[in-house]
């Protein structure tokens, strides 16, 4: 019997390290791959013509103005990139990233680090960053296929090929360092991090996995100097989607909600008996977008898009953006803290701008305390309304002194509360009387929206002292 239990424990301690150690095994080359996926990865080059002047003054003249002659006039010079780009389909096709072509009147493909081909655009999205190129050639290429990003783990082996500082053809290996990062590059940001070295003239090269299928587009770098081992891909299951779209329509075609929307922090979850901070709150609603038809409305706080759960605010327009214009979808909101059911038709997004700040009024009427708070305010006027260019019917107070103490001090003078716990306020009575409620209560949570400086709606959850 003792002998039995030694030959188990050998076992067991065997099979332990064999499995620890093929957790651990490292690639002893990366050349049998890195020559089947070269074929595939091209380097791209720009010319853009740009007009400049040799005015020395910081001003320009009119046409025609006697001083034109005098201060020069205006030249062109031609400028030139390099980024990377890789090809998906035999007859050309090439992806490659929006700021690598973005305003270039001539790009050229060079294939095989030898041969060059003229390029056209089919379509580009600067939303993504996202370029679809078609190589001006009969000839056949050699593709290179997609592969499940979202299959793709942390500490994953992965490599990059690309025409950093325009060195064409130069491998680099490493690791996938985070999932789902955020730069601040754009709204639909959920990028792979690796510490495979990306550096100028990357950019639109693909990151592939050890199948040698793209995994991301890599886009950014953290540091202006060059790689610090920290870079940043698109990831293929959002790439694919728009690219599709780029070489159908030469456009994209993204799903559009019409809100404006802000992070659930714990604050917004506790004054509205949330059970955690998630979702994404509604700030406001644009006048007669989806969600206005659907019943969405400003502080609703949606959980769930479409059988998808918003666990964080920021997953909310990826998702929106990547379903179907036209397809009607359930949205699952938190409203008067409880969950309801709203249908909404998805429309196709807007680039313009819903608000759009404005100066803030002159007119300074009286002023009156609001104890409970710390500040002072005065009523918001007609004129307020239109230098501000608030929406018509708006109601509200705007705040003219905020005490160093006030529980609302991280906001700003001329900040205008239009609500407080759900109640539209009309008079700096009805905010006073709100608060001095909630202060006679067991309860000091109280959840205000306010239009910012810059004429956007927010929604703060505030702790009474």
């Amino acid at each position: 019997m003792k002998n039995m239990y030694k030959i188990l424990s050998i076992l067991i301690v065997s099979i332990s390290y064999f499995s620890i150690s093929k957790a651990q095994e490292i690639p002893s080359s990366f050349a049998d791959l890195a020559e089947r996926l070269m074929p595939s990865v091209v380097n791209i080059s720009t010319t853009t013509t740009v007009t400049t002047r040799s005015n020395p003054l910081p001003f320009e003249f009119p046409p025609g103005s006697p001083f034109e002659d005098m201060f020069g006039s205006p030249q062109q010079r031609q400028t030139s990139a390099l980024g990377s780009g890789f090809i998906i389909d035999e007859e050309g096709i090439v992806i490659t990233n929006n700021h690598v072509i973005q305003g270039a009147s001539d790009i050229f493909v060079r294939v095989n680090g030898d041969e060059d081909y003229k390029a056209e655009v089919l379509g580009a999205d600067a939303g993504m960053d996202i370029a679809v190129l078609k190589i001006k050639s009969d000839e056949k290429f050699k593709p290179v296929k997609f592969g499940n990003s979202d299959k793709s783990r942390i500490g994953d082996w992965v490599i990059a090929i690309g025409n950093p500082f325009g060195l064409g053809g130069t491998v680099t290996a490493g690791i996938i360092s985070a999932r789902n990062r955020s730069i601040g590059l754009s709204r639909y940001e959920d990028y792979i991090q690796t510490d495979a070295s990306i550096n100028q003239g990357n950019s639109g090269g693909p990151l592939f996995n050890m199948n040698g299928d793209v995994i991301g587009i890599n886009t950014a770098i953290l540091g202006q100097s060059g790689s610090i081992g920290i870079g940043f891909a698109i990831p293929s299951n959002s790439a694919q989607k728009v690219i599709e779209q780029l070489i159908e329509f030469g456009e994209t075609k993204r799903g559009w909600l019409g809100v404006r929307i802000q992070v659930v922090d714990q604050g917004i979850a506790d004054a509205e008996k949330l059970d955690k901070p998630r979702g994404a709150l509604v700030a406001s609603v644009a006048d007669n977008s989806p969600s206005d038809k659907g019943g969405i409305k400003p502080g609703d706080i949606i959980l769930e898009f479409d059988g998808k759960p918003i666990n964080e605010m920021k997953e909310l327009p990826k998702i929106v953006a990547e379903t179907d214009v036209g397809k009607k979808v359930i949205v699952k909101v938190w409203r008067n803290k409880r969950e309801i059911t709203k249908e909404i038709i998805l429309g196709r997004l807007e680039t313009s701008e819903d608000f759009k700040a404005q100066k803030p009024a002159i007119e300074k009427p009286k002023v009156k305390r609001i104890e409970g708070l710390k500040i002072d305010v005065r009523l918001l006027s007609k004129d307020d309304i239109d230098a501000r260019n608030l929406p018509k019917g708006t109601s509200g107070v705007v705040i003219t002194k905020i005490d160093k103490d006030s529980p609302i001090n991280y906001l700003q003078v001329n900040n205008v509360i239009v609500e407080a716990n759900r109640k539209k306020i009309n008079t700096i009575g009805d905010l006073d009387n709100v608060v001095k409620l909630k202060l006679r209560s067991d309860e000091n949570n109280l959840l205000i929206a306010i239009y910012n400086n810059q004429n956007q709606r927010t929604y703060i959850g505030v702790k009474l002292k």
